[in-house]
């Protein structure tokens, strides 16, 4: 069939790589590289469609295969209905004035209504942004003015991870103080917003929704435009702006990536050709909608190989998660680390029944690097032996190299893959952005093709400091990761550049401490940083989540056996943790990534209290 034809294309392309700039080797011979510059295949074309228009293809040729599933909903949309009912959406949002270009909020969480808006506002051609859910009114507020927002969708309850449901009705009342009146909203703390539509995910628990006069309700946008014809896409283009993504929160300051047609659906058709997705695959997706992993590597790419995406729970929940897998066969599964930990910890207590992962055999690990011994249990309880890692940013769309389901263990433990089609990307000095570095050295990882953003919004300095062009004017992504280029196009990376420890002089990479404390039997996670210490500049400070009985000094000594192996003696002195803290949770984004920023201030109050010695 096309969608398999495609993916084997998208398997076997990758493998032509070709030497850097100056190497001698003519375009589209094979060859080993020297130089670390590398372009991904150039098969197969990229989709010239907006996502509104390859939906309808979508649904012509399979209109009766599931397309969502939302386990907690217990509701379940074919292709067709999908097509429709975010048409309908479409024209209520219209009637509620959104017009082409208009940004419109949705802060929810994996449920049916987000996946209809996020169709129904592409349809439009407006721009959809989406917020976390865990926003508070200042936030939202912050979020909304930057792009100066017109319409929001918001739920009458939040849903956050190991906490109970937080009613909205305080936030909506602070955003809206006359949200009780009939008529035209107006807003003080965001003056550019000019209607609220509420979503009421409270499960019959109450959220003050009738009492929301001037707000919009969901089903009644549904009802509005229910019957009415397919949009016409007159004048909207594939590089139009329809999607703003606020950055994930590992730093303290987000910005908003402005993302376009072809860059989104380009490359979740890429991600699910290399995962040889089809028709008959069930993805479980518990990352979130509002962020890439969820948005583009779940639902994009599900959608544009028929495929069926599952929502466990509007929020990560380890026990629904595998419970859904069991109950609708899922036959791939998403997360990062820490969600796949969880997962296994679950496992392993018997608190959920180790069976009904038979068909799983693909899935998606991203956010942070795969710890060999982590890769190993979920191929064992999970299943997950054709597990594929994503390297990527907001930025770009986000994924620009990935791992494919037969890469060796190795290489889907110590890289995130080869280039992606229609990807280019280079190593480059940290000191000099124009010298390409040889295979095998260190530097910074820059990206360019379709998939870079067009520009932060509104904010022309900071877009500047990362997006630059070469010397034949080609526009370039600077990562801000640490990264190394193998001959054969595998990219490692080895962290991010800011979270480099520099001790006395030395470079220390986080990650590989991280690894080797992962390898240890009474360690369930690990997160290291640096903090600063007067004779050293900085030291190294490790974040463990341990079981019973261990010490800090078995810590200590673990690393200093295991990395002076293939550190050298160095690792005696300056990569074993002078600090070592105990936690219980993590500070972390909503897509489940370590917040290191975070983990710095405790642990400088940490220190300062005489702890972690």
């Amino acid at each position: 069939m096309l969608l398999r034809s495609f993916a084997r294309a998208g398997v076997f392309g990758h493998r032509h790589c070709y030497h850097g700039v100056g190497a001698g080797v003519a375009a589209g011979r094979r060859a080993l590289l020297t130089e670390s510059y590398c372009k991904g295949p150039i098969e197969p074309p990229l989709l010239d469609l907006t996502i509104g228009s390859h939906l309808a293809e979508i649904t012509r040729e399979y209109g009766d295969t599931l397309a969502v599933i939302s386990s907690h909903q217990n509701t379940r949309l074919a292709y067709s209905s999908l097509h429709t009912q975010s048409t309908s959406l479409a024209h209520g949002l219209k009637n509620l004035g959104v017009q082409r270009g208009d940004r419109v909020a949705v802060s929810l969480g994996n449920n049916i209504e987000f996946a209809l808006a996020t169709y129904a506002i592409f349809k439009l051609g407006a721009v959809l942004v989406p917020l976390n859910p865990s926003f508070n009114t200042a936030q939202v507020a912050s979020a909304l003015n930057h792009l100066s927002a017109t319409h929001l969708l918001i739920g009458l309850e939040t849903n956050l991870p190991r906490k109970t449901p937080r009613s909205n009705s305080g936030l909506l009342r602070e955003l809206v103080p006359d949200c009780e009146r009939i008529g035209v909203i107006s807003s003080e703390l965001m003056p550019s917003l000019r209607r609220v539509v509420v979503v009421d995910n409270t499960k019959g628990r109450g959220g003050g929704g009738d009492d929301f006069n001037a707000f919009s309700k969901f089903p009644d946008l549904l009802e509005d435009g229910e019957g009415k014809p397919h949009l016409t896409e007159e004048g909207m283009g594939v590089d139009d702006v329809v999607n703003i993504q606020f950055t994930s929160g590992t730093t303290s300051m987000p910005k908003a990536a402005c993302l376009t047609h072809r860059s989104i659906l380009n490359n979740g058709k890429s991600i699910g050709d290399r995962m040889l997705l089809t028709n008959k695959d069930v993805i479980c997706c518990p990352p979130p909608l509002f962020h890439c992993f969820g948005s583009v590597l779940g639902y994009m790419a599900s959608a544009t190989h028929a495929s069926c995406i599952v929502f466990p729970t509007e929020c990560f929940d380890a026990k629904a998660t595998l419970h859904a897998v069991q109950q609708e066969k899922c036959t791939a599964l998403y997360g990062v680390p820490t969600m796949f930990t969880a997962e296994l910890e679950l496992l392993a207590s018997g608190e959920v029944e180790q069976k009904g992962f038979e068909h799983i055999r693909t899935g998606i690990a991203a956010g942070s690097s795969i710890p060999r011994e982590l890769m190993k249990k979920l191929h064992k309880k999970l299943n997950l032996t054709e597990l594929t890692i994503c390297y990527g940013m907001t930025e770009t769309s986000p994924v620009s190299a990935m791992t494919t389901t037969d890469d060796p263990l190795d290489k889907r433990v110590d890289s995130v893959g080869r280039l992606m089609p229609h990807v280019e990307a280079k190593v480059v000095s940290t000191t000099d952005r124009t010298k390409i570095l040889p295979v095998g050295k260190r530097g910074e990882l820059a990206v360019s093709g379709y998939l870079l953003q067009k520009c932060y919004w509104n904010d022309p300095i900071r877009t500047a400091e990362v997006m630059t062009k070469d010397g034949s004017g080609r526009l370039w992504m600077h990562t801000g990761d640490e990264a190394e280029m193998d001959e054969s196009g595998y990219i490692k990376i080895t962290g991010r550049l800011k979270d480099l420890i520099i001790r006395g002089g030395e470079n220390i990479h986080p990650l590989e401490i991280e690894n080797c404390l992962l390898g240890h039997p009474k360690i369930l996670e690990s997160s290291v940083v640096g903090l600063k210490d007067e004779r050293y500049g900085e030291v190294v400070a490790a974040f463990v989540r341990k079981e019973e009985g261990l010490l800090a000094d078995e810590v200590r000594e673990w690393v200093r056996e295991k990395l002076s192996h293939h550190l050298g003696q160095r690792a005696n002195e300056v990569v074993v943790p002078k600090y070592v803290f105990w936690v219980e949770v993590y500070p972390k984004t909503a897509s489940g990534k370590i917040q290191k920023f975070v983990l710095k201030e405790m642990g400088a109050e940490l220190v300062a209290k005489g702890e972690g010695l």
